[in-house]
């Protein structure tokens, strides 16, 4: 290596130059040594450039920057992940498995902007890679920071991780936007992670089950230099914050990101029709074992950015986009034993016990069986040899059995009549949705390493998206009194979605609840007051070392401050899943307003028990089943909540110990309906009802299914009905469209 210039007689100019070659030098040999396993340098004179640099860096101090090669390997653990709070939400995809979902989907999208079949509409269809979902932040072309998705609102700080990622420029190319959240998948080429495994088997280290496993795990090490070693890479498919547009097309948009210096996922190609969507499903889908990466389906997505604008999002997934996955992978296994799940709205859940085997690259050792009816017509028995498929690719779940293979001595299933836990009665009841126990059955892979979530996996959540088969559900009658009722509200209490208290799992929380020390939420929140002054009992007790115990207090108080619709949806009440509980948050804002409108509601019901007209039921029950997917089916199981003085007694007590933020409703600035309720009636022309909903409750409003004397505007179409007749018998404000697109675009005032 040749002599170089003694660092103390560099001039700035001099320190300058040379500290941009040997940057560009490193991230050279980096990516030969980390990605491709081929370096052209020994470790000695590699090792000679960091410590120049780092000297450089030492005098002139101006020259280190958080993008420096310094900052990014060989730095100590950190104590933990961060959170980051995402300034625009990550949010899922809408699912498609039939040829006939897209069609849907395409013919949705037409009804909701109001285009017949002739109206252009072009699609951009691409692979979905089978990754991490990462969020990250440019200012000024700088990397700034990244995020995984977490729950969609909040994810994990992995700045320092991801800087170790080549596939990932810290310096965008050319004019970028001055603020650019670049959203993408990391993810790992299956020969790279065949690779990995090798090298992991030789060292008598873990392997993983998959690469997508691999690179969960790789991304979240609390040790940036262990990244660093793992060969990840990254497909840039989106954007979250932006301070410009990147285009005026989501096709355009892929390109200027890849002009910055992101890859984009490839082939991709512009689609017209549902059938052209399908050709290329197909198509992709004849490619896939060639494809260097894993996919698990396509994304369609509307091409045209002001049309996604106005097609918007739903709760959870956006109306212009959907994922078309590939049908579920299929085993054959032999089920040893069925087991009972209690859930923690009492749902007795059959799981079955399987030899455990390997569907999708991930081992499953148990999978759902939905309810006794759903054995009894698929007539499964214990010894019985099954076909299992994870369903999305993500929920196991029986198919059906291979009847010839049945043993001689088998018998028909018997499904209890009490409960295993608390020895209850247990009767059964009409399955109006999916128990949180239904999902719970454990998908046993190769888990991420250090316990890396599985976050972005698509679980669907408890009141949403996993429909039970027709038939009953049983459930358990003990309430209260079951322990396994108990700490399955706690579990759910602390999961990702509600309270995400990081250390505080299933296995723990199951000791700690069996230990006594945690029998309700607020005792979470005073733990650490209570086991302090006996930590190394508690550690004794627990088996968890010091550093362990003090991680998790830490993690607790950390989430002491919590959002609305979280508490609403940790609080674990039948039938309301995270939809709803931001459906109240968002009409009720406070939690003194929503814990004092039910109560009110329920004192209401329960002087009208027979009654299923809301409007007759009292003035805070009719407001609450107003709410747009709300109902009495949903009101009701709240009021029952509401209606035991033990959980209002809980969650005073728990309120005691947090702060809870008002919800932020999304901007609205200069909106004239903000906090105003809407009912629309009729046939509307010039957009459709969703749409109409869509952008109403988009500015801020609240939309309502149905008239009372606290709706501010009741919007008529052609044909309008009861509706038009109740605001009218009221004295409310009825506008027809005209009216209400005037006033929502400011050519109008509020009507008074």
């Amino acid at each position: 290596m040749a002599a170089k210039q003694a660092i103390d007689t560099l001039t700035l100019a001099d320190a300058r130059a040379e500290h941009a070659q040997l940057v560009a030098e490193i991230g050279h040999h980096r990516a030969l040594y980390y990605q491709k396993d081929a370096p052209e340098i020994s470790d000695a004179d590699y090792d000679a450039l960091e410590r120049r640099l780092a000297a450089i860096e030492q005098r002139f101090p101006e020259l280190a920057g958080a993008h420096s090669p310094t900052a990014t390997v060989g730095a100590a653990p950190a104590a933990g992940f961060g959170k980051v709070k995402h300034k625009v939400p990550m949010l899922s995809l809408g699912n498609a498995f039939e040829d006939e979902d897209v069609t849907d989907f395409v013919a949705s999208i037409r009804r909701f902007l109001v285009l017949d079949e002739t109206a252009p509409l072009d699609f951009v269809a691409e692979p979905k890679i089978d990754g991490l979902s990462l969020s990250i932040r440019y200012e000024d072309g700088q990397l700034v920071q990244a995020a995984t998705r977490g729950d969609g609102a909040e994810g994990e700080d992995v700045t320092a991780n991801v800087r170790t990622i080549d596939d990932i420029p810290n310096t965008l190319r050319g004019k970028a936007p001055a603020v650019l959240e670049v959203r993408g998948e990391v993810y790992m080429r299956r020969e790279d992670f065949l690779a990995l495994n090798k090298a992991q088997a030789e060292k008598g280290e873990k392997v993983f089950a998959n690469p997508r496993n691999a690179a969960a795990g790789s991304l979240r090490q609390l040790d940036a230099s262990i990244t660093a070693g793992r060969p990840l890479r990254f497909f840039a498919y989106t954007w979250g914050e932006l301070s410009e547009p990147l285009g005026a097309t989501q096709s355009e948009s892929r390109q200027r990101l890849a002009d910055l210096g992101f890859t984009i996922s490839e082939p991709s190609r512009l689609c017209r029709t549902a059938d052209a969507l399908l050709d290329y499903y197909h198509w992709i889908g004849g490619q896939r074992a060639t494809l260097p990466f894993d996919i698990d389906g396509v994304v369609y997505k509307v091409d045209r950015l002001d049309l996604q604008e106005r097609l918007g999002f739903r709760t959870r997934t956006p109306r212009w986009a959907t994922a078309h996955k590939y049908p579920a992978e299929k085993a054959q296994t032999l089920l040893k034993a069925i087991s009972i799940q209690v859930g923690r709205t009492g749902a007795l859940t059959p799981v079955a016990e399987l030899e455990p085997i390997t569907v999708g690259g991930v081992v499953v050792s148990r999978a759902t069986l939905h309810n006794e009816d759903e054995i009894r017509r698929k007539d499964v028995r214990v010894g019985d040899t099954v076909i299992v498929q994870r369903a999305g690719d993500v929920i196991p779940q029986i198919v059906s059995v291979v009847a010839n293979l049945r043993p001689a001595d088998s018998h028909p299933f018997e499904f209890p009549t009490h409960c295993p836990a608390c020895g209850s009665l247990a009767v059964r009841s009409t399955a109006e949705k999916a128990d949180a126990a239904a999902e719970v059955v454990a998908v046993e892979s190769g888990s991420p390493e250090d316990g890396a979530a599985m976050e972005d996996a698509e679980a669907p959540a408890p009141e949403e998206t996993v429909a039970e088969p027709d038939g009953v559900v049983r459930r358990c009658t003990g309430g209260l009194i079951c322990p396994a009722q108990a700490v399955e509200r706690l579990i759910h209490f602390t999961s990702r979605l509600a309270f995400d208290i990081e250390g505080l799992g299933i296995e723990r929380m199951r000791l700690f609840h069996s230990q006594g020390r945690i029998r309700e939420p607020a005792d979470i929140f005073t733990l650490e007051k209570r086991e302090s002054e006996r930590l190394d009992r508690i550690v004794t007790m627990t088996g968890f070392g010091k550093k362990s115990v003090e991680k998790l207090f830490a993690a607790i108080e950390a989430r002491r401050t919590i959002g609305l619709d979280r508490l609403i949806y940790a609080l674990g009440i039948r039938q309301v899943g995270e939809a709803t509980a931001k459906l109240l948050a968002r009409h009720y804002l406070t939690v003194d307003h929503w814990r004092a409108a039910m109560i009110k509601a329920a004192e209401e019901r329960a002087a009208q028990p027979a009654e299923r007209k809301p409007e007759l039921v009292g003035e805070s029950y009719a407001e609450l089943c107003a709410i747009e997917q709300i109902g009495v089916g949903v009101a009701d199981d709240m009021m029952a909540f509401f209606r035991e003085e033990h959980n209002r007694a809980v969650l005073d007590r728990l309120l005691a110990q947090i702060t809870v933020e008002t919800y932020q409703r999304p901007t609205t600035t200069g909106s004239p309906v903000v906090g105003k309720t809407v009912v629309f009636t009729g046939t509307l022309e010039t957009m459709g009802r969703s749409e109409a909903k869509a952008k109403a409750e988009s500015l801020g409003a609240k939309v309502a299914g149905s008239v009372s004397a606290k709706t501010d505007y009741v919007v008529v179409g052609a044909d309008a009905g009861s509706k038009a007749t109740k605001a009218r018998e009221l004295g409310l404000t009825i506008l027809t469209e005209q009216e209400w697109a005037d006033l929502i675009s400011g050519k109008t005032g509020a009507p008074e």
